[in-house]
């Protein structure tokens, strides 16, 4: 939990990458995308998945994270009674979006690094991801991605952003990977400056 100015207008929550492929609160994406809401004043917080480092419980393939997610924003409710912002990368994306896009609480969407087209790394978890929840959504939101992310091809994440309703922004950052990769400081420019514009 990073602390927020006394006067902070809303709280965050930030969701991290897949459990299974090494991803947790730590994520370099993550802790910016943190610090980037963190500097307007909002209280953020970032938590590990179940299963994942000193969490309980186990992987549970999409369907109980999501309950985790509800969990944290439950969490940042109590704690602030601030409108929250959410904010998740990759995987925390995929589940964190499905339980904060339909959540009166959550105020703004932020999705890095959205994967439309996750490769599965083996037969026992086929990622597929679907994000049909967001064509009902009216909320501000925002999706930051790579030019070279290997798992949201520039076609089918602008055929995403296509599919859902104003408010909405896609920022493409030329020569970023999945991970952005030497170019984690525009991808937190480009957060900071929509948040400024939109919050």
């Amino acid at each position: 939990m990073n602390a927020g100015a006394e006067n902070a207008t809303h709280a965050a929550l930030i969701c991290h990458p897949h459990p299974l492929f090494g991803g947790t609160l730590h994520n370099k994406v993550v802790f910016h995308t943190m610090k980037a809401l963190n500097s307007f004043g909002f209280p953020a917080l970032r938590f590990n998945f179940r299963g994942t480092g000193l969490s309980h419980g186990e992987h549970d393939y999409g369907a109980g994270e999501v309950e985790d997610v509800r969990t944290a924003l439950d969490w940042l409710n109590t704690e602030f009674h601030l409108p929250i912002v959410f904010a998740g990368f990759s995987f925390g994306a995929a589940v964190g979006l499905r339980a904060a896009a339909p959540d009166e609480r959550v105020k703004a969407l932020i999705g890095v690094g959205t994967p439309v087209a996750p490769v599965a790394a083996d037969t026992e978890e086929p990622r597929v991801y679907t994000f049909e929840f967001l064509r009902n959504c009216a909320k501000p939101k925002l999706f930051v991605s790579g030019a070279r992310d290997q798992f949201g091809p520039r076609a089918r994440l602008e055929e995403l952003v296509a599919s859902v309703p104003e408010p909405k922004k896609l920022v493409v950052i030329e020569g970023a990977d999945h991970f952005f990769e030497g170019r984690l400081h525009e991808m937190r420019q480009a957060i900071e400056g929509w948040v400024k514009q939109t919050i």
